[in-house]
């Protein structure tokens, strides 16, 4: 949920938590960095044994929330709880929780098996105790064999796993991980998404993890929270977050998403909108397939119809983009999977007047409150 102190507002809220104690709830939290807002009265609470992703753009407040879980800031106003216990005025070493950041801090003088250690240590775990829990943490992210070497001798997934068995051994109720994959390669950043979710699923402790990067959060996430200028503009299941935005801002960050209102909204689907439809959804037809004009404003079987030229084609190797400027000034793009074995007659299309089709039931509509970019008569939005 979502409330601001001096502005308020309901939350779009999606899927609700799974019943039971949360492991963490925030209650009106706030934080201001000067004359700066940086997190406006969230409320929100996090299952116990979930993998919640805060999601959202550099400066939407997102990280800020998550130091305040830890302990690393402070907020100006409101609370935070871990279970029932009020922790808010606690420092980061008296709360049950590890973090793990993106730059992974571990020791180089020391191996891998005592960067693991190390936490046990400032615990005063008693020596014994320490080089098996080490183990079986190095176990547990598959890096059983790895204990003697130096964070140097690791690969950058390696060291990210490393990091992670540091956080784990203490045990803690909730994990919280500071966008951890962004110094990673594509390839291996995809690799180590489905490897931290199975992790998660193994451990079953809670893990809330900051991104900015839309794929990742919905590749791995329970739930996500989408973050906007320090307020929550949605918290959804990933299917929900992609498939029933509740903003315009939500449909236009969470993958590439085409907004209509206005003139153009009227034309395709009969009133002003907002609407919202994914490029996926669209078909794209010559024009002559549908026969020539009275095709705006509805087709066969309760289709959305919009006539248009296409201005640009964007190959992507497993899909196609088509640019269609279909007035007003407004571009829809247009998603086709390359199922073909050649597609240079899509390149053809440039220029061509063409019709979309896709039914209504793959409209969006959309309650107007959140913030969005563009001229107010409709526009793509795309990450």
């Amino acid at each position: 949920m979502s409330s601001a102190a001096q502005a308020p507002r309901t939350s779009r809220q999606g899927s609700a938590a799974p019943a039971g104690a949360p492991a963490v709830s925030l209650r009106a939290l706030r934080k201001e960095f000067g004359a700066v807002t940086a997190v406006d009265g969230i409320d929100l609470d996090i299952a116990d044994g979930e993998f919640f992703s805060m999601l959202g753009p550099s400066g939407s407040g997102k990280t800020t929330v998550l130091r305040m879980i830890a302990g690393f800031e402070q907020p100006t106003g409101g609370q935070v709880l871990l279970g029932e216990q009020d922790v808010t005025e606690l420092p980061p070493f008296r709360r049950d929780v590890n973090t793990v950041f993106q730059d992974y801090a571990l020791f180089p003088h020391m191996s891998v098996v005592q960067n693991v250690e190390y936490g046990l240590r400032v615990k005063k775990v008693p020596s014994g105790e320490r080089r098996p829990r080490a183990e079986a943490a190095l176990e547990t992210v598959r890096l059983a064999t790895y204990g003697g070497r130096r964070p140097h001798e690791l690969s950058g997934g390696q060291r990210q796993r490393v990091a992670l068995a540091r956080a784990l051994v203490n045990r803690p109720r909730v994990l919280l991980l500071d966008e951890p994959l962004g110094a990673l390669d594509l390839k291996l950043r995809r690799q180590m998404q489905i490897e931290l979710k199975a992790l998660q699923r193994d451990v079953g402790i809670t893990f809330v993890f900051v991104t900015h990067d839309q794929e990742e959060a919905l590749t791995m996430s329970d739930r996500i929270a989408v973050f906007n200028d320090g307020r929550i503009e949605q918290v959804a299941s990933p299917v929900e977050l992609y498939e029933r935005p509740a903003s315009p801002f939500v449909a236009g960050f969470v993958g590439t998403s085409n907004l209509l209102t206005g003139a153009t909204a009227r034309r395709a689907v009969g009133d002003d909108g907002p609407v919202s439809v994914r490029p996926e959804k669209i078909q794209l037809h010559h024009r002559t397939d549908l026969g020539a004009g009275g095709h705006q404003g509805g087709g066969a079987d309760g289709e959305c119809v919009l006539e248009g030229v296409v201005t640009e084609v964007v190959y992507l190797g497993a899909a196609t983009h088509s640019v269609v400027d279909v007035g007003d000034g407004v571009h829809l793009t247009v998603q086709q999977q390359n199922e073909e074995s050649s597609i240079d007659h899509l390149f053809a299309r440039r220029g061509e007047r063409v019709v979309l089709t896709w039914r209504r039931e793959h409209v969006v509509r959309l309650d107007g409150a959140g913030r969005s970019t563009g001229d107010g008569s409709g526009h793509n939005e795309e990450e």
